[in-house]
Protein backbone atom coordinates (compact mmCIF):
# COMPACT_ATOMS: atom_id res chain seq x y z
CA UNK A 1 0.00 0.00 0.00
CA UNK A 2 1.14 3.57 -0.77
CA UNK A 3 2.20 6.02 2.19
CA UNK A 4 0.45 8.91 1.90
CA UNK A 5 -0.07 11.84 4.28
CA UNK A 6 -2.71 14.71 4.44
CA UNK A 7 -2.06 17.46 6.30
CA UNK A 8 -2.72 21.58 6.21
CA UNK A 9 -3.43 24.55 7.67
CA UNK A 10 -6.67 26.76 7.75
CA UNK A 11 -5.99 30.29 6.45
CA UNK A 12 -7.19 32.57 9.06
CA UNK A 13 -3.80 34.78 9.50
CA UNK A 14 -0.16 34.19 8.91
CA UNK A 15 1.60 30.88 10.36
CA UNK A 16 3.38 31.38 13.69
CA UNK A 17 5.85 29.61 15.66
CA UNK A 18 3.25 27.27 17.23
CA UNK A 19 2.42 25.85 13.85
CA UNK A 20 6.18 25.34 13.08
CA UNK A 21 6.89 23.58 15.90
CA UNK A 22 3.73 22.10 16.28
CA UNK A 23 3.42 20.35 12.67
CA UNK A 24 5.39 22.15 10.17
CA UNK A 25 8.83 21.39 10.95
CA UNK A 26 7.86 17.70 11.30
CA UNK A 27 6.11 18.36 7.67
CA UNK A 28 9.44 19.33 6.19
CA UNK A 29 11.12 16.47 7.84
CA UNK A 30 8.80 14.07 6.62
CA UNK A 31 8.64 15.42 3.28
CA UNK A 32 12.50 14.73 2.75
CA UNK A 33 12.70 11.08 4.81
CA UNK A 34 11.79 9.54 1.43
CA UNK A 35 9.49 7.54 3.20
CA UNK A 36 6.42 8.59 1.93
CA UNK A 37 5.09 8.21 -1.68
CA UNK A 38 2.65 11.21 -1.89
CA UNK A 39 2.18 14.23 0.00
CA UNK A 40 -0.93 16.46 0.01
CA UNK A 41 -0.81 20.07 2.24
CA UNK A 42 -4.41 21.72 1.72
CA UNK A 43 -4.73 24.98 2.80
CA UNK A 44 -8.14 24.67 4.81
CA UNK A 45 -10.22 27.65 2.78
CA UNK A 46 -13.39 26.22 2.91
CA UNK A 47 -13.09 24.97 6.78
CA UNK A 48 -12.15 28.38 7.54
CA UNK A 49 -15.35 29.67 6.20
CA UNK A 50 -17.04 27.76 8.68
CA UNK A 51 -16.52 30.64 10.85
CA UNK A 52 -15.78 33.59 8.44
CA UNK A 53 -18.55 33.62 6.12
CA UNK A 54 -19.29 37.08 6.48
CA UNK A 55 -15.54 37.83 5.81
CA UNK A 56 -14.59 35.84 2.94
CA UNK A 57 -12.41 38.62 1.68
CA UNK A 58 -10.08 37.65 5.44
CA UNK A 59 -9.97 33.96 4.01
CA UNK A 60 -8.94 34.97 0.62
CA UNK A 61 -6.02 37.22 1.49
CA UNK A 62 -4.38 34.43 4.03
CA UNK A 63 -4.55 31.95 1.38
CA UNK A 64 -1.57 33.62 -0.33
CA UNK A 65 0.33 34.35 3.22
CA UNK A 66 0.13 30.46 4.09
CA UNK A 67 1.25 29.42 1.09
CA UNK A 68 4.61 31.93 1.34
CA UNK A 69 4.45 30.74 4.85
CA UNK A 70 4.82 26.93 3.73
CA UNK A 71 7.69 27.39 0.80
CA UNK A 72 9.52 29.91 3.75
CA UNK A 73 9.53 26.75 6.29
CA UNK A 74 11.07 24.26 3.59
CA UNK A 75 7.85 22.67 2.09
CA UNK A 76 8.94 22.05 -1.64
CA UNK A 77 6.30 21.60 -4.52
CA UNK A 78 7.97 19.06 -6.42
CA UNK A 79 8.14 17.18 -3.35
CA UNK A 80 4.71 18.02 -1.93
CA UNK A 81 1.25 19.07 -3.54
CA UNK A 82 0.05 22.54 -1.71
CA UNK A 83 -3.59 23.00 -2.84
CA UNK A 84 -6.46 24.85 -2.01
CA UNK A 85 -9.69 23.05 -0.46
CA UNK A 86 -12.48 24.82 -1.97
CA UNK A 87 -10.85 23.96 -6.03
CA UNK A 88 -11.46 20.45 -5.06
CA UNK A 89 -15.47 20.03 -4.26
CA UNK A 90 -15.27 15.93 -4.64
CA UNK A 91 -14.03 16.72 -1.07
CA UNK A 92 -17.88 18.42 -0.26
CA UNK A 93 -19.89 15.45 -2.05
CA UNK A 94 -17.68 13.20 0.22
CA UNK A 95 -18.64 15.37 3.29
CA UNK A 96 -21.73 14.83 2.59
CA UNK A 97 -22.15 11.17 2.07
CA UNK A 98 -20.55 11.03 5.41
CA UNK A 99 -22.53 13.58 7.44
CA UNK A 100 -25.29 10.47 6.91
CA UNK A 101 -22.67 8.01 9.50
CA UNK A 102 -22.43 10.39 12.25
CA UNK A 103 -24.91 11.23 14.79
CA UNK A 104 -25.42 14.77 16.20
CA UNK A 105 -24.63 13.60 19.53
CA UNK A 106 -21.39 12.03 18.61
CA UNK A 107 -20.04 15.50 16.75
CA UNK A 108 -21.26 16.59 20.46
CA UNK A 109 -18.64 15.08 22.24
CA UNK A 110 -15.75 15.67 20.25
CA UNK A 111 -13.46 17.70 22.68
CA UNK A 112 -11.77 19.46 20.01
CA UNK A 113 -15.45 20.67 18.89
CA UNK A 114 -16.51 21.79 22.40
CA UNK A 115 -13.17 23.44 22.80
CA UNK A 116 -13.42 25.44 19.63
CA UNK A 117 -16.73 26.43 20.53
CA UNK A 118 -16.29 27.54 23.55
CA UNK A 119 -13.22 29.48 22.40
CA UNK A 120 -15.19 31.06 19.94
CA UNK A 121 -18.41 31.50 22.27
CA UNK A 122 -20.88 30.20 20.08
CA UNK A 123 -22.94 28.97 22.27
CA UNK A 124 -26.52 28.28 20.77
CA UNK A 125 -25.32 29.81 17.66
CA UNK A 126 -22.98 27.68 15.89
CA UNK A 127 -22.85 27.34 12.30
CA UNK A 128 -23.76 23.95 10.94
CA UNK A 129 -20.82 23.93 8.58
CA UNK A 130 -18.41 24.89 11.82
CA UNK A 131 -20.21 22.24 13.88
CA UNK A 132 -19.78 19.66 10.83
CA UNK A 133 -15.92 20.31 10.26
CA UNK A 134 -14.79 16.83 11.93
CA UNK A 135 -16.66 15.03 9.08
CA UNK A 136 -15.67 17.43 6.03
CA UNK A 137 -12.11 16.56 7.27
CA UNK A 138 -12.92 12.43 7.31
CA UNK A 139 -13.85 13.78 3.99
CA UNK A 140 -9.99 15.60 3.13
CA UNK A 141 -7.99 12.74 4.85
CA UNK A 142 -10.03 9.88 3.40
CA UNK A 143 -10.17 11.52 0.26
CA UNK A 144 -6.38 11.06 -0.85
CA UNK A 145 -6.16 7.98 1.07
CA UNK A 146 -3.71 9.22 3.73
CA UNK A 147 -1.81 6.97 5.80
CA UNK A 148 -0.79 9.20 7.93
CA UNK A 149 -1.64 12.77 9.41
CA UNK A 150 1.20 14.74 10.79
CA UNK A 151 -0.69 17.28 13.34
CA UNK A 152 -0.77 18.81 16.79
CA UNK A 153 -1.67 16.60 19.88
CA UNK A 154 -5.46 18.60 20.31
CA UNK A 155 -5.63 17.20 17.01
CA UNK A 156 -6.02 13.58 17.82
CA UNK A 157 -10.03 14.02 19.05
CA UNK A 158 -10.58 14.71 14.89
CA UNK A 159 -8.53 11.62 14.27
CA UNK A 160 -10.47 8.99 16.44
CA UNK A 161 -13.40 10.60 14.77
CA UNK A 162 -12.35 10.26 11.08
CA UNK A 163 -11.22 6.57 12.35
CA UNK A 164 -14.76 6.10 12.90
CA UNK A 165 -16.46 6.89 9.56
CA UNK A 166 -13.96 5.27 7.87
CA UNK A 167 -14.73 1.96 9.97
CA UNK A 168 -18.74 2.79 9.71
CA UNK A 169 -18.16 3.29 6.22
CA UNK A 170 -16.25 -0.10 5.49
CA UNK A 171 -18.41 -2.05 7.88
CA UNK A 172 -21.93 -0.55 5.78
CA UNK A 173 -20.75 -0.48 2.17
CA UNK A 174 -17.52 -2.69 1.78
CA UNK A 175 -13.70 -2.26 2.27
CA UNK A 176 -13.28 1.17 0.63
CA UNK A 177 -11.73 3.57 2.39
CA UNK A 178 -8.22 3.60 3.97
CA UNK A 179 -7.76 4.64 7.85
CA UNK A 180 -5.22 6.90 8.76
CA UNK A 181 -2.62 7.27 12.03
CA UNK A 182 -1.55 10.20 13.84
CA UNK A 183 1.54 11.33 13.25
CA UNK A 184 2.72 13.53 16.51
CA UNK A 185 5.96 16.06 16.81
CA UNK A 186 8.93 13.87 17.72
CA UNK A 187 9.75 16.28 20.49
CA UNK A 188 7.67 16.28 23.06
CA UNK A 189 7.98 20.36 23.98
CA UNK A 190 6.17 20.31 20.54
CA UNK A 191 2.69 19.11 21.19
CA UNK A 192 1.51 22.26 22.53
CA UNK A 193 3.26 25.61 22.53
CA UNK A 194 1.69 28.21 25.08
CA UNK A 195 0.53 32.06 23.99
CA UNK A 196 3.60 34.73 25.09
CA UNK A 197 0.76 35.23 27.79
CA UNK A 198 1.38 32.14 29.54
CA UNK A 199 -2.35 30.95 27.77
CA UNK A 200 -2.60 27.25 26.96
CA UNK A 201 -2.74 28.23 23.43
CA UNK A 202 -0.97 30.63 21.14
CA UNK A 203 -3.87 31.60 19.07
CA UNK A 204 -4.45 34.07 16.64
CA UNK A 205 -7.21 35.84 17.80
CA UNK A 206 -6.15 36.49 21.39
CA UNK A 207 -2.93 38.26 19.85
CA UNK A 208 -0.16 36.23 21.84
CA UNK A 209 1.86 34.99 18.81
CA UNK A 210 5.22 35.05 17.30
CA UNK A 211 4.37 35.23 13.65
CA UNK A 212 7.07 32.83 10.89
CA UNK A 213 7.00 36.59 9.71
CA UNK A 214 7.91 39.19 12.58
CA UNK A 215 10.80 41.27 11.62
CA UNK A 216 13.79 40.24 14.16
CA UNK A 217 12.64 43.30 16.12
CA UNK A 218 9.37 42.58 16.91
CA UNK A 219 10.14 38.89 17.74
CA UNK A 220 12.50 40.51 20.30
CA UNK A 221 9.90 42.95 21.60
CA UNK A 222 7.39 40.10 22.07
CA UNK A 223 9.94 37.46 24.10
CA UNK A 224 11.09 40.18 25.99
CA UNK A 225 7.40 40.99 27.02
CA UNK A 226 6.67 37.02 27.31
CA UNK A 227 5.17 36.14 30.89
CA UNK A 228 7.46 33.75 32.85
CA UNK A 229 7.02 32.89 36.40
CA UNK A 230 4.88 34.97 38.37
CA UNK A 231 6.67 34.41 41.52
CA UNK A 232 10.20 35.44 40.27
CA UNK A 233 9.86 38.71 41.73
CA UNK A 234 14.01 39.36 42.04
CA UNK A 235 16.99 37.70 40.47
CA UNK A 236 17.79 35.58 43.95
CA UNK A 237 14.17 34.31 44.19
CA UNK A 238 13.74 30.76 43.20
CA UNK A 239 11.99 30.35 39.81
CA UNK A 240 9.69 27.45 38.39
CA UNK A 241 10.71 26.18 35.26
CA UNK A 242 7.70 23.96 34.66
CA UNK A 243 4.59 26.25 32.57
CA UNK A 244 7.00 28.65 32.18
CA UNK A 245 6.42 29.85 28.14
CA UNK A 246 10.52 31.12 28.74
CA UNK A 247 11.42 27.61 29.26
CA UNK A 248 8.84 25.82 27.10
CA UNK A 249 9.96 27.61 24.06
CA UNK A 250 13.84 26.77 24.68
CA UNK A 251 12.99 22.98 25.17
CA UNK A 252 11.13 23.04 21.56
CA UNK A 253 13.70 25.22 19.70
CA UNK A 254 16.90 24.92 21.71
CA UNK A 255 20.40 23.20 20.16
CA UNK A 256 23.47 22.01 22.13
CA UNK A 257 25.49 24.58 19.51
CA UNK A 258 23.65 27.56 20.82
CA UNK A 259 25.22 27.45 24.35
CA UNK A 260 28.76 28.09 23.00
CA UNK A 261 27.09 30.81 20.36
CA UNK A 262 24.81 32.49 22.96
CA UNK A 263 25.28 31.92 26.33
CA UNK A 264 28.79 30.35 27.01
CA UNK A 265 28.44 30.25 30.71
CA UNK A 266 26.41 26.87 30.50
CA UNK A 267 26.77 23.47 29.20
CA UNK A 268 23.11 22.77 28.35
CA UNK A 269 19.16 23.55 28.81
CA UNK A 270 19.49 21.03 32.38
CA UNK A 271 22.20 23.47 33.45
CA UNK A 272 20.14 26.52 32.64
CA UNK A 273 17.13 25.40 34.31
CA UNK A 274 19.06 24.13 37.26
CA UNK A 275 20.46 27.81 37.89
CA UNK A 276 16.88 29.31 37.47
CA UNK A 277 15.31 26.89 39.89
CA UNK A 278 17.91 27.43 42.44
CA UNK A 279 17.58 30.91 42.08
CA UNK A 280 20.76 33.82 40.85
CA UNK A 281 19.77 34.01 37.19
CA UNK A 282 16.62 36.82 36.25
CA UNK A 283 14.12 36.27 33.46
CA UNK A 284 15.69 38.84 31.52
CA UNK A 285 18.97 36.83 30.74
CA UNK A 286 16.84 34.04 30.15
CA UNK A 287 14.73 36.21 27.48
CA UNK A 288 17.86 37.19 25.79
CA UNK A 289 19.25 34.00 24.92
CA UNK A 290 15.66 33.02 23.78
CA UNK A 291 15.86 35.67 21.58
CA UNK A 292 19.21 34.73 20.42
CA UNK A 293 17.97 31.20 19.46
CA UNK A 294 14.61 32.08 17.78
CA UNK A 295 16.55 34.53 15.53
CA UNK A 296 18.65 31.63 14.57
CA UNK A 297 15.98 29.60 13.75
CA UNK A 298 13.40 32.32 12.29
CA UNK A 299 16.21 33.86 10.36
CA UNK A 300 16.32 31.46 7.62
CA UNK A 301 12.68 31.44 7.09
CA UNK A 302 12.33 35.13 6.95
CA UNK A 303 14.71 35.67 3.89
CA UNK A 304 12.82 32.99 2.00
CA UNK A 305 9.60 34.31 2.45
CA UNK A 306 11.27 37.43 1.41
CA UNK A 307 12.76 35.97 -1.57
CA UNK A 308 9.03 34.05 -2.34
CA UNK A 309 6.94 37.35 -1.86
CA UNK A 310 9.05 38.72 -5.20
CA UNK A 311 7.78 36.02 -7.03
CA UNK A 312 3.24 35.75 -6.31
CA UNK A 313 2.54 34.52 -9.50
CA UNK A 314 4.93 31.71 -8.94
CA UNK A 315 3.34 31.26 -6.07
CA UNK A 316 -0.38 31.17 -7.57
CA UNK A 317 1.37 28.82 -10.34
CA UNK A 318 1.99 26.24 -7.26
CA UNK A 319 -1.54 26.78 -5.92
CA UNK A 320 -3.13 26.19 -9.29
CA UNK A 321 -1.14 23.16 -10.67
CA UNK A 322 -1.12 21.70 -7.10
CA UNK A 323 -5.26 21.77 -7.10
CA UNK A 324 -5.59 20.16 -10.48
CA UNK A 325 -3.08 17.16 -9.01
CA UNK A 326 -5.71 17.59 -5.62
CA UNK A 327 -8.69 17.38 -7.32
CA UNK A 328 -7.94 14.28 -9.73
CA UNK A 329 -6.54 12.33 -6.66
CA UNK A 330 -10.00 13.08 -4.87
CA UNK A 331 -12.04 12.32 -7.87
CA UNK A 332 -10.33 9.08 -7.80
CA UNK A 333 -12.05 7.91 -3.99
CA UNK A 334 -15.34 9.73 -5.26
CA UNK A 335 -15.77 7.18 -8.02
CA UNK A 336 -15.18 4.24 -5.53
CA UNK A 337 -17.02 5.27 -2.66
CA UNK A 338 -20.18 5.72 -5.17
CA UNK A 339 -19.83 2.17 -6.04
CA UNK A 340 -19.53 1.28 -3.20
CA UNK A 341 -22.76 2.93 -1.90
CA UNK A 342 -24.28 1.97 -5.24
CA UNK A 343 -25.42 5.58 -6.13
CA UNK A 344 -22.74 5.08 -9.35
CA UNK A 345 -25.73 4.97 -11.73
CA UNK A 346 -24.08 6.02 -15.16
CA UNK A 347 -21.40 3.85 -14.27
CA UNK A 348 -23.34 0.51 -13.65
CA UNK A 349 -25.21 -1.15 -16.59
CA UNK A 350 -26.92 -3.39 -13.95
CA UNK A 351 -29.67 -0.54 -13.35
CA UNK A 352 -31.04 -0.99 -16.51
CA UNK A 353 -30.92 -4.90 -16.48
Amino acid sequence: MKKVILTGDRPTGRLHVGHYVGSLSERVKLQNSGNYDEIYIMIADAQALTDNAEHPEKVRQNIIQVALDYLACGIDPDKSTIFIQSMVPELTELTFYYMNLVTVARVQRNPTVKAEIQMRNFEASIPVGFFCYPISQAADITAFRATAVPVGEDQLPMLEQCKEIVHKFNTVYGETLTEPEIVLPSNKACLRLPGIDGKAKMSKSLGNCIYLSDEADEVKKKVMSMFTDPNHLRVQDPGNVDGNPVFIYLDAFCKPEYFPEFLPDYQNLDELKDHYKRGGLGDVKVKKFLNNVLQAELGPIRERRKMWEQRIPDVYDILREGSKVAEAKAAETLRDVKASMKINYFDDDSLIQ
